[in-house]
């Protein structure tokens, strides 16, 4: 085979090494990128499809054109390369697969269950903490509303065990009648523990009963004359209400699901996710999937949902809006990674349609708002070709911006946009390490994160293919931070890289920013223009995120103290000591017996402590 060729020939060529079993197939091109991947029930069968000279969509025979080699894997069923199938697109992003871009994990609410009083709180990331999740929630801010309507309703505590170990009287939670001090014994052990109680039963999905039961329990009060609680127990219900009413969607006779429905739209797509839990609806987030256009709309769902629950649990039925390709193969793969029976129906009527049809016209209203902001940006970015005199309309922006006080707790920060707008994931935070660097060095620190930036650039997209390269850099400065950055950049041969510096002009007040090129003449625009608008934008975006990565390292430097960096020292053993002796610098002077006499300190990690600050000083 002519390692050179491309297309059918080259797909031909491996027919006689492949047989019936299933597996995964990658496409790659003549630079040994991945261009697709699929998985097949036969091998042979579904690569020999390729082979075939016509009856392709342009988007599949672009992608034959440009196959240089291929690469399979073979499994023992078609589920497990169905599974296999969806890791890798997330792994390797082919360029002719559907892809889910954003892929963030969701909050749940946690009752914890390793504490006589439980707290209840937002969690997010593996569920390792003892206790009782309930979830998942579309975004933070939906988990925040429905936490702080349910402390209101149950006043569970919301804080630390430490916190709540050191009180010795309410805190304004109590005060504002968001927590019922359990900390100061404002509240016995067993009325905690009813409401933990209801609390779980509303979150279960059985809040008509709870609500029954309060309503009862109120009139109780009232007819025995004892009119506080009463009227403590009529807050609660209104609360409850309040909870149900905000969610707006509350299906009667469907208790756990997720709703997924998508819209396509001049070669776009969007993809909206209900969640539904309890009975309730607990948020829902919209989806822009890569597509090229071509794709059917069984094959965007099916890509989707494969991604979508890649890492994550699924619920007991999935509502879609339109069916899947192999819709016996997903369930299957669906159950078998939940450990019980998971159901996948397109409704036709009833409830349910009516949910995945309020979804759908969710998806449709997303898709046209981004529609119309996705032709604002590009005029935008036109604007910035035509202003700067660019060869072509930057797709990638990248703003630079650094962060310290008098050179300490120094980090540089980089955010991005581009025909979407702002690009949060692709954004990007430096610690500065250079030792060599005088306090407030700003060239330095400039220095330190583009050297940093381009090198990874230069070894992970050497040819610039995969649109992570930035067509314009804004850096915050003038001449002469112009000037040091170009010689940056020409150290490292990449000084062929669009580049702009702003500076604030004349009272450094908005609307009268400088921009400064390489061998151009200053310049301004117009303050009504709105290229100016969009990049005032970009650099006080620069400026919150690098401000905001600052703080973060300066409150976690505050926070820090030398038992850190003992090994073995936990969160927990650090609580117990800091609790016992009231400060790190009096546990390196406590004595080996005192460490000892700590809870929850062994005799050997007593040693390990005794020893690391005694080695110390």
């Amino acid at each position: 085979m002519n390692i050179n060729s491309t297309g059918h020939e080259v797909i031909q060529g491996y027919l006689r090494t492949l047989d019936g079993s299933p597996g995964v197939y990658r496409m790659l091109d003549s630079e040994s990128r991945v261009l697709y991947v699929g998985k097949a029930r036969n091998l042979k069968n579904r690569v020999s499809n390729y082979a075939r000279p016509a009856g392709h969509s342009a988007r599949i025979a672009t992608m034959i054109s440009h196959t240089a080699s291929m690469m399979f894997l073979t499994t023992q069923t078609e589920t497990e390369a169905l599974l296999l199938e969806q890791n890798l697109i997330k792994q390797l992003k082919p360029k002719y697969n559907v892809l889910l871009r954003d892929d963030k994990s969701f909050p749940n609410i946690l009752i914890s269950g390793d504490h006589d009083f439980p707290r209840i709180e937002k969690h997010r990331g593996a569920k390792k903490k003892k206790g009782n999740y309930y979830g998942p929630f579309a975004s933070a801010g939906a988990v925040n509303r429905t936490l702080n309507t349910l402390q209101r309703a149950f006043l569970l505590r919301n804080c630390s065990d430490s916190e709540y170990e050191s009180r010795t009287r309410p805190c304004l939670q109590y005060q504002i009648k968001r927590c019922a001090a359990p900390c100061v014994g404002k509240v016995s052990h067993d009325d905690y523990k009813q409401l933990v109680k209801d609390a779980e039963r509303f979150l279960s999905g059985k809040s008509t009963e709870m609500q029954a039961s309060l309503a009862e329990r109120m009139n109780k009060a009232s007819e025995e004359m004892e009119f506080e609680r009463a009227a403590a127990l009529r807050d609660r219900i209104k609360a409850l209400t309040q909870v149900q009413t905000s969610q707006g969607i509350n299906p009667q006779n469907t208790n756990e699901a997720d709703v997924i429905a998508l819209h396509r739209d001049g070669g776009q797509a969007c993809v909206q996710v209900f969640f539904i839990r309890a009975n309730q609806n607990w948020g829902n987030k919209d989806y822009y999937p890569r597509v090229s256009g071509d794709e059917d709309a069984s094959e965007v769902m099916q890509a989707f949902v494969g991604q979508f629950y890649g890492d994550r649990e699924p619920p007991r039925l999935l509502l879609l809006s339109h069916g899947l390709d192999d819709e016996d193969l997903v369930t299957e793969a669906l159950s078998e990674k939940a450990g019980r029976k998971v159901e996948v129906i397109v409704p036709q009527r009833g409830e349910k349609a009516e949910l995945v049809q309020g979804a759908a016209r969710n998806a449709r209203e997303s898709l046209g708002r981004k529609m119309s902001e996705t032709a604002t940006q590009g005029r935008l970015l036109r604007g910035l070709k035509e202003a700067f005199d660019l060869d072509a309309v930057p797709q990638r922006v990248e703003v630079y911006d650094n962060s310290h006080i008098q050179g300490a707790f120094a980090v540089g920060a980089m955010i991005v946009a581009g025909p979407e707008g702002f690009d949060k994931n692709q954004y990007r935070k430096f610690n500065i390490k250079g030792e060599d660097l005088t306090p407030g060095d700003d060239f330095g620190m400039m220095k330190e994160v583009l050297t940093r930036r381009f090198k990874r650039l230069l070894k992970e997209d050497p040819d610039r293919q995969l649109g992570t390269w930035p067509g314009l850099l804004l850096i915050d400065g003038g001449a002469g931070q112009v000037s040091a950055v170009r010689e940056i950049m020409t150290d490292l041969g990449v000084g062929d890289v669009p580049m702009v510096g702003v500076a604030k002009g004349v009272d450094r007040d908005h609307g009268k920013e400088e921009f400064y090129r390489t061998g151009k003449p200053v310049m301004a625009l117009p303050r009504n223009d709105p290229v100016l608008y969009f990049i005032q934008r970009l650099r006080d975006e620069a400026h919150r995120f690098a401000i905001g990565t600052h703080r973060a390292k300066r409150a976690k430097a505050i926070g820090a103290t030398p038992l850190d960096d003992v090994p073995g020292v936990g969160a927990t053993r650090k609580r117990a000591l800091l609790q016992h002796f009231g400060s790190a610098k009096a546990v390196g002077r406590a004595a080996l017996a005192d460490l000892k006499a700590v809870e929850g300190i062994s005799d050997a990690m007593a040693d390990t402590i005794y020893g690391y600050f005694n080695e110390k000083g």
